[in-house]
């Protein structure tokens, strides 16, 4: 990999330059860039340009005063898109819960310039296993001055099913004199914003027609399967489906992150030749698939993890 440029940080964009083809990744509801971060350096180390940015509003202590929107989320991932496409030919864009739906908002204005789709965890509505049946409720709030008086706390295991992984990040948070719970809170202004962009999405699916591989797990805690198989019948383009067996929500953290990493590869390389940009890539790599592997320590995603409590 040449290039390769990292601006750490809690509110901070991750950036590895690479080759002529481009990889944008949006992070989870009130999550941070961080979360993508061992799928971006996996990426990144098989010669691909991969943006992880940080979307004002949308990234966790961000909208302190409590006022944007999901056209504000959506107007910094264009921008980004737009940052990217300066130094690459083709782009990617992807992103993991609410991060997919920014993702395929994008899609659909941008449908001419963007080469397909990496959905991980896709969420319509939070209806997974750890979800209160009364958060249904929330679905007949409409007006702001409503909105504002919820706050959501999410439940353990917190998104990963990896009991060392989660352990590590509960105790890294306690470390620190924080609660994790408040941590992955999200207001309910938050949660309003989340639904209409969702909304505004899913009306639209059906004109995406460029190829998509999403990536749910079986026993989601947070996203019920169902949003996945909601998403793969209103797709109108080319689409793989797989569903993870020992993992909970957050897919590129927890215990088969290998294969969302193996896989989101193995998905980009057909596209890369099923539309004539393979040597793009592979000019900016010597890397051969296990190599990308092997050279991405086992411990990435408990790193990434710490990474996330401690910033």
């Amino acid at each position: 990999m040449k290039n390769r440029r990292n601006i750490p940080g809690y509110l901070s964009s991750i950036e590895y330059q690479g080759g002529r083809v481009g990889i944008l990744l949006f992070h989870s509801l009130g999550g941070t860039p961080l979360e993508m971060r061992y799928l971006a350096q996996g990426l990144s180390r098989a010669g691909y340009t991969v943006h992880c940015p940080m979307l004002p509003g949308m990234t966790n202590g961000t909208d302190v005063l409590k006022l944007s929107t999901w056209e504000d989320w959506y107007e910094a991932a264009e921008a980004a898109f737009d940052k990217i496409s300066e130094t690459c030919d083709s782009v990617f864009v992807g992103g993991l819960s609410a991060g997919s739906m920014i993702a395929l908002r994008l899609a659909d204005r941008r449908s001419d310039e963007v080469a397909g789709h990496l959905v991980y965890s896709p969420t319509f509505w939070p209806n997974g296993w750890t979800i209160p049946w009364y958060f249904n409720f929330y679905r007949t709030v409409w007006q702001r001055w409503v909105a504002v008086l919820f706050n959501f706390k999410q439940r353990e295991p917190y998104g990963i099913k990896d009991e060392r992984l989660r352990k590590f990040m509960i105790e890294a948070f306690k470390a620190e004199g924080r609660d994790i719970g408040q941590f992955y809170q999200r207001h309910g202004l938050m949660v309003l914003q989340f639904r209409r962009l969702a909304d505004a999405v899913k009306r639209n699916l059906h004109k995406l027609k460029a190829p998509t591989i999403i990536m749910h797990p079986r026993h989601d805690d947070q996203s019920d399967l169902s949003n996945a198989l909601k998403m793969q019948r209103l797709l109108s383009g080319h689409v793989e489906t797989l569903i993870l067996d020992d993992c909970y929500h957050m897919i590129p953290l927890d215990r088969q992150r290998d294969i969302v990493l193996e896989r989101s590869l193995d998905f980009l390389d057909r596209q890369l030749v099923a539309q004539g940009l393979e040597k793009d890539r592979a000019d900016q790599s010597g890397l051969t698939r296990d190599e990308v592997a092997e050279s991405i320590n086992d411990s990435e995603g408990e790193k990434a993890a710490k990474t996330v409590a401690a910033e």
